[in-house]
């Protein structure tokens, strides 16, 4: 794809993609409160809650790069979450 073509792609990127992590961001502040309350009462943090924060991380992180024109590597759902 050309890079003017790319550019005006990333005004879509941006709608679909600022959508969903907008969405999984309120998610994201309660399982953040969930972590704090588990390592507060059991003592340790939950690996599965961690691991669920670190991809919405990594996607916000990757669609940032892409908007500012860092990269041309698209986040989800425009290309495969990266696994840990």
């Amino acid at each position: 794809m050309t890079e003017r073509k790319e550019a005006w792609f990333r005004i879509i990127v941006l709608i679909v993609t600022g959508i969903i992590l907008g969405v999984w961001g309120y998610l994201v502040c309660v399982l953040a409160i969930v972590q704090w309350l588990v390592a507060v009462f059991a003592g340790k943090r939950s690996k599965g809650i961690a691991e669920f924060l670190e991809y919405w991380n990594t996607e916000s992180y990757k669609l940032y790069r892409y908007i500012t024109g860092v990269t041309n590597q698209r986040p989800f759902p425009f290309s495969e979450m990266e696994r840990m």
